[in-house]
């Protein structure tokens, strides 16, 4: 397409994309969005074609040259609003919402540039954005024409009316900021940019795909082995609750049980990479259209005035199904910014809530309140686990509502064809000849670690000690790529999934070292698991992959499982409670089968009551429906990013920088480490994609990772 004035830009590089064109992309997106989100599409066009077009000032474009960065500040979106004249009165405060704040909150912005934040700063923050207004005006109303959007005017507003303008919006802005709730609007907007933002010259075939709920019928298999997978889930009450071990078929129920587009949650990064291929496997060949997405990263963490953040990462509203973890839904809790887009996106959408690990009150409070805020959207909630405490599970039940709830549990003579484990309590200087033993059977060894630091010392250690064995590490610390290649070498297949009869798929002995990592998702089957103590839930989670194949000859067969002690001190026991790993490791049988039977009354001995913290002061959605946030507003670091101890931002090593710099967004996330901020944040940060951190080259490895310290273990 000729674009009209192709050398006023939009982006700087390396896309440097027109402004005509941008807009453009913005506005047909959020036409699409706005007919799925129940609003007025033509209104949304107009906002969308609006809310850049301050973009054709002089300053902006000299700006997206420049190396440095002008003291003064100049937002584009301010400069749009000049524009308002040329747009009937009666939907003003409709593009007032869509446009002032789809960057930046009007006020306490933590680089004071919000609106409201400028106009305290500085004296005349109007003369700035319409600077050269004679030279520019004129060929931004040609563009907002040649967008097609109608114009109650055929000229540039005067310099008068773009100043009683912008004074308008100061005024409506000062008006919102004493309101409560949150704009629709601008969650429309800001969802429209980033997809526009993301997708450039693809946005326009990539649209019909999106707001599609997927064709689920391939998880209408039944099998023997698999008893949920004989259990009709037509049920009519919208919201379920299935209470399974590992290996009964949770995953396809729950799947069977969502009847409209999917967000499928996962308690951790790392784990949602094997969730999100076996859907892909599962529903493309009847869905080959199908918008399926991974949302990686739990935020992106900007460092502003030495503060930290927190963005929502919800890089395509509106895909058919998303898999992600627990926090990037937590984020609308806590009203980070972009909270209003994923709000709009989960209206009336199904959630899957898989594996629910309730280690701390924190996270217990978390979920609690998730599930309280995805009711008032509308949202059909179904939550599957093995390990649920009885009182959190009626918890969720009372918030969920019985009389709203399918419940799902297998009767104990079916709970008692799962009994695969013999649970031991070695001392820990016997380790090493537990995993010498199992080499010489030729047996296949998991080593689960309950930190990082700890994994790559052990593997260090094995592969010192076993050098022939085939041996690999496994955790979150490395590149998003080398990450998924080995959890696809975990597997045992190759690109084209087949068997490479190594690993999981290998006949002879082999030993994989990880982290919480293998606990959910990955459908391993090893012979032999040494462990970490963690609490009881986690632990039943990372025993589902030792005896994991399911046959008629396996049933009644039991493997071992060594379960090493807690560590003597709080600070050791991390990221854990100590308490927990110490009533969890008491309430284990030593030398005897872990009966499937007894699995609730062991975790309710571990969890005898819900200790749910008090995060309402914290939350902006309170629990009878107020919200304590003012419109246009966003909150720049949320509670989470203090108390849960999570992967919140991305790093790259410093010979990847150019390819970040010059890549689009999957090649950019392949390059990405999660890490936690305040692990890494007195490195440099670039100024592109999720703004990583930049760590130098030598502290990663495509064996071990990321190795940021060195610290010593008390294993082995």
């Amino acid at each position: 397409m000729n674009w009209i004035y192709p050398e006023i830009k939009a982006k700087g590089k390396p896309e440097w994309t027109p402004l005509h064109a941008h807009l453009l992309h913005v506005g047909e997106a959020a036409l699409h969005f706005a007919q799925a989100f129940d609003l007025d599409p033509n209104l949304a066009y107009a906002g969308a074609i609006l809310h850049d077009i301050g973009k054709a000032s002089p300053v902006f474009q000299e700006r997206l040259k420049a190396k440095e960065k002008p003291r003064f500040p100049f937002r584009h979106e301010l400069a749009s609003l000049l524009f308002l004249p040329c747009f009937d009165e009666k939907i003003h405060e409709s593009l007032i919402d869509m446009v002032v704040a789809h960057h930046k909150s009007i006020k306490n912005d933590p680089r004071r540039k919000g609106i409201l934040d400028l106009e305290e700063e500085y004296e005349d923050v109007f003369a700035l954005h319409a600077k050269g207004w004679e030279e520019w005006a004129p060929k931004a109303v040609d563009l907002l024409r040649e967008c097609g959007v109608p114009l109650v005017t055929a000229e540039a507003p005067s310099l008068k009316s773009a100043e009683d303008a912008y004074y308008r919006v100061v005024a409506c802005c000062e008006k919102k900021i004493k309101q409560r709730g949150y704009a629709k609007w601008r969650g429309l907007l800001m969802a429209a940019d980033h997809f526009a933002s993301a997708l450039i010259e693809e946005t326009s075939d990539y649209i019909p795909r999106t707001f599609k709920a997927p064709d689920l019928g391939f998880y209408e298999r039944k099998h023997a082995l698999y008893p949920l997978s004989l259990m009709a889930a037509g049920d009519p009450r919208p919201h379920t609750i299935v209470v399974a071990p590992t290996g009964a078929g949770k995953t396809d129920f729950l799947l069977r049980r969502c009847t409209g587009r999917v967000f499928y949650t996962l308690p951790f990064q790392a784990s949602i990479n094997a969730m999100y291929q076996r859907i892909k496997n599962d529903l493309l060949p009847l869905n080959p259209d199908l918008d399926i997405r991974i949302l990686h990263g739990s935020s992106k963490v900007i460092v502003e005035n030495g503060m930290p953040v927190e963005q929502v990462l919800q890089p395509l509203v509106g895909a058919g199904v998303k898999v992600l973890t627990p926090h990037q839904l937590a984020g609308a809790l806590f009203g980070v910014n972009g909270y209003e887009a994923l709000l709009l996106d989960l209206q009336g959408c199904d959630v899957i809530l898989d594996e629910v690990h309730t280690y701390t009150g924190i996270s217990q409070a978390i979920v609690v309140r998730i599930v309280e805020l995805l009711r008032q959207l509308d949202c059909r909630i179904h939550i599957g686990t093995a390990t649920l405490p009885t009182c959190l599970y009626q918890e969720l039940l009372s918030l969920l509502r019985e009389e709203h709830t399918f419940q799902v549990r297998l009767e104990p003579e079916v709970l008692e064809t799962f009994d695969r484990h013999e649970v031991y309590k070695p001392d820990p200087d016997k380790v090493l000849d537990i995993v010498e033993k199992a080499i010489g059977r030729g047996e296949k060894v998991l080593v689960v670690c309950n930190r990082v630091q700890y994994a790559q010392e052990r593997y260090t250690q094995l592969r010192e000690q076993f050098p022939d064995v085939d041996m690999l590490l496994l955790h979150s610390r490395f590149k998003r790529c080398d990450r998924s290649e080995k959890e696809r070498l975990l597997l045992g297949l190759d690109e084209k999934k087949q068997p490479v009869h190594r690993f999981n798929t290998g006949d002879g002995p082999c030993i994989v070292v990880s982290t919480q990592v293998v606990e959910v998702s990955l459908d391993i089957s090893f012979d032999l698991m040494i462990t970490d103590c963690a609490p009881i839930d986690a632990l039943i989670q990372r025993f589902g992959r030792i005896n994991r194949k399911r046959s008629k000859a396996t049933i009644g067969h039991y493997k071992p499982v060594y379960v090493l002690p807690p560590p003597d001190s709080s600070q050791e026991a991390r990221p854990y409670d100590l308490e927990v790993l110490q009533r969890s490791y008491e309430v284990l049988p030593n030398g005897e089968v872990l009966r499937e039977t007894t699995l609730q009354h062991l975790i309710d001995k571990v969890y005898p009551e819900v200790q749910l913290l008090d995060i309402e002061q914290h939350v902006v959605f309170k629990k009878d429906g107020r919200m304590t946030i003012a419109p246009l507003t966003h909150y720049a670091k949320s509670y989470l990013l203090d108390i849960l101890d999570i992967d919140t931002v991305s790093c790259i090593i410093d010979t990847d920088v150019l390819s970040y710099e010059q890549g689009r967004a999957a090649e950019r996330a392949a390059l990405e480490i999660p890490m936690r901020f305040w692990s890494v944040k007195d490195f440099p940060q670039i100024d592109v994609g999720k703004r990583p951190f930049v760590i130098p080259s030598e502290f990663y490895s495509r064996e071990l990772g990321l190795q940021l310290k060195k610290e010593s273990s008390v294993f082995l």
